[in-house]
């Protein structure tokens, strides 16, 4: 009992940075102590004690504002992050590492008796306000965008968001070729490959696509200077600087410096000192 209360508060203080030490997430996380609560009147259910287990049950929920009916299954490292209003129906079966925030439910859809409540699988974070409805299967890896409704089975590695809730991306798989590949041809060019992310992010894709299409055009490039060299001819081999975010001027053209300084100088105001640029810029380009 006592392991499983350590690795517990071990998860909390790895997914949480505002936990700060073990007896703080220990005394002040109504997530943890509700799991701690859930332990004990799932063993009371098991053990056929029904009426004492619900009795328990509903002492928790009013401590910490989250209701786990004492039949459902939940496994190792299972961390509710705030907690307020989380539902976990009877039938419910959680996997082991999954993440829950506040405001979700895990719920049925039918009066019938058996299993009306969904399973998750292992290493799934379902997002704040999301609803999980019925005797669905989430698959390991899936992520479930605030405030979606899930009434259909999700795939592994899945996003889903919007209600109904959809398919919106799938998650490659934890160090695959692909997400190794884009890592090496980011680090050549001196880029922080950010493009991969848990949730769909319309920029990380287009990042991501970047990527892909330099590492086509090298892999051709070479095929050529390789080609050329079989011909007999000479291909400079020469490394491919590094970008540096200094040399980055955040976009600002030579006219627009032009306005700035000439703006600063006491006395002028912004329509002269435009006019003035634009002259200067005139004679040096000759327009």
């Amino acid at each position: 009992m006592f392991k499983r209360i350590r690795e517990d508060i071990r998860c909390v203080m790895d997914r949480d940075p505002a936990a700060r030490n073990a007896f703080e997430v220990l005394t002040t996380y109504p997530g943890l102590h509700a799991l701690i609560f859930h332990r004990c009147n799932h063993w009371l259910w098991g053990k056929g004690l029904r009426w004492p287990a619900r009795f328990f049950s509903t002492i928790a929920r009013w401590l910490t504002g989250i209701e786990i009916h004492p039949g459902a299954r939940i496994g190792r490292r299972f961390f509710i992050d705030h907690g307020m209003g989380v539902v976990i129906g009877e039938t419910a079966e959680v996997g082991d590492d999954v993440t829950l925030y506040h405001g979700v439910t895990l719920g049925g859809t039918s009066w019938e008796k058996g299993k009306r409540h969904p399973t998750l699988g292992d290493d799934v974070v379902v997002g704040a306000g999301a609803k999980i409805l019925g005797p669905i299967s989430v698959g390991s890896g899936a992520r479930v965008g605030s405030n979606a409704v899930v009434l259909r089975d999700v795939p592994e590695g899945a996003t889903m968001v919007g209600i109904p809730a959809r398919v919106a991306g799938v998650r490659p798989t934890p160090d695959s070729a692909e997400d190794k590949r884009r890592a090496a041809v980011a680090r050549k060019i001196g880029f922080d490959a950010y493009g991969t992310t848990d949730m769909p992010d319309p920029v990380a894709n287009a990042v991501n696509a970047i990527l892909d299409h330099i590492h086509v055009t090298d892999a051709r490039l070479e095929q050529m200077c390789q080609a050329i060299r079989g011909m007999g001819g000479d291909v400079e081999d020469s490394r491919i600087p590094d970008v540096e975010v200094e040399e980055l001027d955040c976009g600002k053209s030579e006219r627009e410096a032009e306005v700035t300084d000439g703006a600063r100088k006491p006395g002028a105001s912004s329509d002269h000192a435009s006019d003035a640029a634009d002259a200067r810029f005139r004679d040096r380009t000759g327009s």
